[in-house]
């Protein structure tokens, strides 16, 4: 059973966030007049609450209307749709890069994220930054609930005062995430634990060298209280893999976010062995993991740490719903909503020429099993016996004309049995954060960027992951190959779609400047050469006018 269903009657909206919210200048739409006291009972009650810090990566409020739809966001003044965790990670990552166009530039936000023209005004900049420092909030205060003052003044005691120990670690892995991602976005966040005064004050920011220290020092602090890989039903929990994870990450990226000669790719690389000899397994079939029953169907060893979906229970217009909704084709041809599980947007998201050529140029990868793109379009009436039409792998100037530019099959709400999830309005699919399948991929790349291990073992994994995906060794390369731009590219395959893309591209120096330009790339119909200030997202000028403390990225 899926972690999130026991979390279903989460503390969101309690006034004892009502009363918190305000350290990081979130402002929450609902309000209730509980208490905690009358919340911490039981263990039960304790799960309820880290599921309101493990829900908000999922949900985007408590309510629905009368059709059960997620349409009211705890966030004041942003939309449900934008400001989901997922389907903003997405966008700033996946929207911003070489992966994918969104076809619907009426859309609030979306026309300067995908042509990298974005400013400190833009809606979808401030819905995830809004949404990533609640993470913040809903954690300090589950941490601050969980004290040893308060368990003393409850009477806690025995095995529950030990679960709750791991249920604190796991906030604070929570917490981590959050601002893991806001340092690779922003660079920067405003800075509140547990031990700050609750209430509407401005606190300080983090940012640079003291955001990537207290991250490290945080997942290297409570490693030893957190569950083990293999300790029962601990999907979807945040274990000692996902913290460890989260480390290998920031030291893949260390240059980045500290500068040139600060690298720490042999810290990189002890990580991402440790996750692999941790107990972790890839899934025999790639596809696997993008499916309704990936929580189940043995992609649950390969994924890391999901982000929850379930269609009766887990609800919103983000995650890997919006994915699978957008890849439908349009007028009857393949992919139809129907053979995705769902209903549909027309045509929402396409992939851009350049990512394309990826798995086109070269005739090997049409037998590679990650190669989902649509090329042709193929009726789906059976008794059509018109031949399959190209589809141009151009995408035109009218991002509307849905006739242009290959599609991706990657996502789907059907099961491994054949079967479609619960709900067609919302899906069952989990969204994969972290893979084994990355962390193969990261020890290559850190071995090759001189973190040590062994030429061999980080040639084994690759051939793995290409063995899997050509189901021989057809796909196999020899150490020669194994270069960085290899593994550029492998990622590109092995990970698109997954938001992951902009954080490649600007490791390799290819985000910004011209040494490598895409579809749309600072909105040229050929692309064009970028300022490097859009390395990073600038910080919301509302949250800078709330908060007078923060400071803005150079260029914002």
């Amino acid at each position: 059973m899926k972690l999130y269903k026991i979390f279903l009657y989460t503390f969101l909206s309690l006034s004892i966030f009502s009363s918190c919210e305000g350290d990081l200048d979130i402002k929450l739409e609902d309000d209730d007049d509980l208490l905690a006291s009358d919340v911490f009972n039981t263990k039960e009650d304790y799960l309820k609450a880290l599921g309101g810090v493990y829900a908000n990566l999922s949900l985007v409020g408590l309510d629905v209307n009368s059709s059960g739809s997620p349409d009211q966001s705890n966030l004041k003044g942003i939309d449900p749709g934008t400001s989901q965790y997922i389907r903003g990670l997405f966008n700033m990552q996946d929207v911003s890069t070489d992966e994918v166009i969104w076809s619907y530039e009426n859309d609030p936000g979306i026309r300067e994220i995908q042509r990298n023209s974005w400013d400190a005004n833009n809606v979808i900049v401030l819905g995830f930054w809004a949404r990533a420092t609640f993470e913040i909030s809903l954690a300090n205060e589950f941490l601050r609930q969980t004290t040893s003052a308060k368990l003393d003044e409850r009477g806690v005691s025995g095995n529950l005062r030990n679960e709750i120990k791991t249920f604190r670690a796991e906030a604070r892995v929570l917490r981590v995430l959050a601002y893991y991602h806001l340092l690779d976005l922003y660079g920067r966040a405003p800075f509140a634990t547990e031990n700050d005064a609750v209430g509407f004050i401005r606190v300080q920011e983090i940012k640079g060298q003291q955001l990537f220290d207290y991250i490290e020092k945080e997942l290297l602090a409570v490693d030893s209280d957190l569950l083990d890989v293999n300790s029962g039903q601990n999907y979807a929990r945040a274990n000692k893999g996902v913290a460890k994870m989260i480390l290998a990450k920031i030291y893949l990226n260390a240059e980045v976010y500290l500068g040139k000669g600060k690298g720490r790719y042999a810290d990189c690389l002890q990580a991402c062995q440790e996750i692999i000899n941790s107990g972790y397994s890839l899934t025999s079939n790639y596809l696997y993991n993008f499916i309704a029953d990936n929580d189940s169907n043995g992609a649950q060893t390969e994924i890391i740490f999901p982000i929850v979906s379930d269609g009766a229970n887990v609800r919103n217009f983000g995650g890997a719903s919006i994915i699978i909704q957008g890849q439908q084709n349009a007028d009857g041809f393949k992919p139809t909503p129907a053979s995705l599980g769902v209903e549909g947007y027309t045509t929402l998201f396409r992939a851009r020429k350049q990512f394309s050529e990826l798995f086109v140029t070269d005739p090997i990868f049409q037998n590679d099993k990650r190669n989902t793109l649509v090329t042709q379009d193929i009726s789906s009436d059976p008794s059509n016996t018109d031949a399959p039409v190209d589809r141009p792998i151009e995408i035109g100037s009218d991002f509307t004309d849905f006739s242009k530019g290959y599609l991706v099959n990657k996502y789907s709400n059907i099961k491994s049995s054949g079967q479609p999830g619960q709900s067609v309005s919302f899906v069952d699919t989990d969204f994969p954060l972290f893979r084994l399948a990355d962390v193969y991929l990261m020890y290559a790349e850190a071995h090759l960027r001189g973190g040590g291990g062994n030429p061999a073992t980080a040639l084994e994994y690759i051939n793995i992951l290409r063995e899997r995906a050509f189901g021989d060794n057809s796909g196999d390369i020899i150490e020669s190959e194994l270069t960085l731009d290899f593994i550029l590219d492998e990622r590109a395959r092995e990970l698109y779609w997954e938001a992951h893309r902009r954080q490649d591209l600007i490791r390799y120096d290819k985000y910004t400047g011209g040494n490598y330009n895409w579809r749309y790339k600072g909105g040229a119909p050929n692309g064009s050469a970028i300022p490097d200030h859009f390395k990073l997202f600038p910080v919301p000028a509302s949250s800078r006018a709330a908060n007078p403390n923060l400071g803005q990225n150079t260029g914002f």
